[in-house]
C-alpha cells in the first residue's frame, strides 16, 4: 500500500514521469505511444517549473517553430493538473475551429487511454468540454473569434494557442486572461509561432524579453528537433551562406540538408522560401519575427553575421558611446551602446534610469573612463547624446559640469551638417541609421548577441521623402503602429553621428568616484 501511495505521489508531483507512464500520443506515423518529452518540451518544463518554484505560479510566453510539441506538452500538463485535483478548470483558446477540435481531440485521447485508476469519472460533457464530476473540475476549449469567449467562468489554468494569429487578441487578453485569478498555483501559458511585428504577441514578447511583465519569455529553436534532419545525397555541398549559418548555430550536415529541402518546399511562385523558413522554423527569437520586416534598413543576414562574429577588434579606433535617454513617454528605456571601430562591446538598457542618474553615468565615463568586462578602464573619446525630450536637461547639466567638450548633443530631427549628406538623408537620424546599416554590411563587425537589439535593428524600415532622401519612421510613429521603440538601435546609431579621432588609451585606472550631479 505504501509503495502504491509513493507511486501516486510521484505521478502527481512529477509531470515528465506522469506523461511517460499515463499519457498516450499519436506519433508522426499515427501510432499510439507513451508521451516522452522531447528536448524542446523538457526545456519548457524546466523553465516554467523554475518560475513556479520562485513565484508559486506560472506566467509563460513561448515562441516556437512548427511541430515542436508545445501544444502537446501544454494540453498534457493541463490534463494532469485538472484530472488529479479538485475544483480546477483548464481552458484552452485557439485561433481557429480546426485547431480547437485538434487540441480537444488530444485531451480526449489522453483521457481515454489513461489507466482506469487515474482516469477521473466524466459527467455531462460535450464537444468542447470534459467535466470531471466527482472532482468538480473540467477541461474546456474555445476559439478566438468573438471577444466574449471564456468570460463567464474562472479558470486556474489557461493556454492561449497561436496567439499571434488571434483576431481581437488584446480584447481576449482583457477578457479570458482576466478570468485567471492572480493567485498561487495558477498557470497561464501563451504560445505561438511569429506572425509579424507590432501585434499583441510580439508586443508581449518584447515586454517579457525586457523584463517588463510577469511573463517569462521561452524560445525553442528548430534544430532541437531530432527528426529535423535528412541524409545528404551524393555530391551535396553547402554554399558560403549555408556554411555561415551552420557555423553560427553549430549544425551538422544532415540538419542543413533538411533545412535546404524545407526551404525548397516553401519556395512558391518564384518567391524565395528562406524568409518563410526563418519565420516557421526560427533559430533565434528575433529571426522568428524578421520574415515580416521585408524592407528593413539593416540587412537581416548582416545583423545575424555581426551577432555571431567573435574577437573582432579595432584597438586603434576611437571609443565612442551613444546614449538614447528615455523620453518619459510610452515604454521607452534609456539605452547605451559602446563601440570601438568594428566592435560594439555592449548595448545596455536602463528601464528606470532618472535623468540625473544618466548625468552621473556620462560624467563618470568622461572623467574616469569606460570599464570593460575585465575591470580595465578606457578613455572615452566622445559621448553622443540624443537631446530630444529629457535629453536636453541631461545635456544642460553636463555643460554645468564643464563636460560639454566631451559630449556631443544630437537632435535626430536636425538637418545633416555636410551638403553631400543633406542630399542623401532627410535628417540626422536617417543619416546615422544609414551609416550604421552600411557598417553592418562591411563585415566583419561584431555586435552583442542580443535578441532585443536584433529585433530593434530590423524593425526600422527604409522609406524616402519627396526628394528621394532616406527617411525613417519616428519612435512616435512606430509606437502608434504597435512597434516597440528601438531604444538600443537608436543608441547604437548615435555612435555614427560624427567621425571621431582616437585619443590616448588608458588601462588600470582606479574605480571612479561618485559624481555629484545636484
Amino acid at each position: 500500500m505504501s509503495k502504491a501511495l509513493d507511486t501516486l505521489r510521484r505521478l502527481r508531483d512529477d509531470f515528465p514521469i506522469y506523461a511517460e507512464k499515463v499519457l498516450k500520443i499519436k506519433d508522426k506515423a499515427g501510432k499510439l505511444s507513451p508521451f516522452v518529452l522531447n528536448r524542446a518540451q523538457r526545456y519548457i518544463h524546466e523553465q516554467i517549473e523554475l518560475q513556479r518554484g520562485k513565484t508559486g505560479r506560472i506566467r509563460a510566453l513561448i515562441l516556437k517553430g512548427r511541430q515542436q510539441g508545445v501544444s502537446t506538452y501544454t494540453e498534457g500538463r493541463f490534463y494532469w493538473r485538472a484530472s488529479l485535483n479538485k475544483g480546477r478548470t483548464a481552458f484552452i483558446l485557439t485561433h481557429e475551429d480546426k485547431a480547437t477540435q485538434n487540441l480537444f481531440g488530444m485531451a480526449k485521447r489522453y483521457h481515454e487511454h489513461a489507466p482506469a485508476q487515474l482516469r477521473p469519472q466524466v459527467g455531462a460533457s460535450n464537444a468542447n468540454e470534459l467535466v470531471f464530476s466527482v472532482l468538480d473540475s473540467r477541461y474546456a476549449v474555445g476559439t478566438a473569434r468573438t471577444t466574449g469567449v471564456g468570460r463567464s467562468f474562472t479558470a486556474q489554468f489557461f493556454h492561449g494557442s497561436e496567439v499571434a494569429y488571434w483576431a481581437n487578441a488584446s480584447e481576449h487578453a482583457k477578457g479570458i486572461m482576466q478570468a485567471v485569478p492572480d493567485l498561487p498555483d495558477t498557470e497561464i501559458i501563451l504560445e505561438s509561432t511569429a506572425n509579424g511585428l507590432g501585434n499583441y504577441f510580439h508586443q508581449q514578447w518584447h515586454l517579457a524579453e525586457a523584463g517588463k511583465s510577469e511573463f517569462i519569455p521561452i524560445f525553442v529553436p528548430w534544430y532541437w528537433q531530432d527528426e529535423y534532419r535528412a541524409s545528404a545525397p551524393e555530391g551535396f555541398s553547402l554554399d558560403d551562406k549555408e556554411r555561415e549559418y551552420a557555423r553560427a548555430y553549430g549544425l551538422d550536415l544532415e540538419q542543413m540538408v533538411w533545412r535546404r529541402r524545407k526551404i525548397q518546399a516553401l519556395t512558391v511562385d518564384g518567391i524565395d522560401g528562406e524568409p518563410a523558413f526563418r519565420q516557421e522554423y526560427p533559430a533565434t527569437a528575433s529571426e522568428a519575427f524578421q520574415a515580416s520586416v521585408v524592407g528593413s534598413l539593416c540587412s537581416p543576414d548582416a545583423v545575424l553575421a555581426a551577432r555571431k562574429a567573435v574577437d573582432v577588434d579595432s584597438p586603434y579606433a576611437a571609443l565612442v558611446i551613444g546614449v538614447d535617454p528615455a523620453s518619459g513617454e510610452g515604454d521607452d528605456d534609456t539605452a547605451v551602446s559602446v563601440r570601438q571601430g568594428r566592435r560594439v562591446y555592449s548595448t545596455t538598457y536602463y528601464p528606470e534610469a532618472r535623468p540625473m542618474e544618466v548625468v552621473a553615468m556620462i560624467a563618470a565615463w568622461c572623467i574616469k573612463g569606460w570599464q570593460d568586462q575585465d575591470g580595465q578602464y578606457h578613455k572615452v573619446d566622445k559621448v553622443f547624446l540624443d537631446k530630444g525630450g529629457l535629453g536636453v536637461g541631461i545635456y544642460d547639466r553636463l555643460r554645468e559640469l564643464h563636460l560639454a567638450s566631451r559630449v556631443m548633443a544630437i537632435n535626430f530631427a536636425d538637418s545633416c551638417d555636410l551638403k553631400e549628406d543633406q542630399e542623401r538623408y532627410a535628417n540626422k537620424r536617417a543619416m546615422m541609421w544609414g551609416l550604421m546599416a552600411e557598417w553592418l554590411n562591411d563585415a566583419p563587425v561584431q555586435i552583442p548577441d542580443n535578441d532585443r537589439l536584433n529585433t530593434e535593428l530590423l524593425s526600422v524600415k527604409r522609406k524616402s521623402d519627396s526628394n528621394q532622401r532616406l527617411l525613417l519612421r519616428s519612435k512616435q510613429q512606430m509606437r502608434q503602429d504597435g512597434y516597440p521603440s528601438p531604444d538600443g538601435g537608436d543608441s547604437l546609431a548615435l555612435t555614427f553621428a560624427a567621425q571621431v579621432v582616437k585619443q590616448e588609451y588608458i588601462q588600470s585606472v582606479p574605480a571612479p568616484e561618485p559624481v555629484e550631479t545636484y
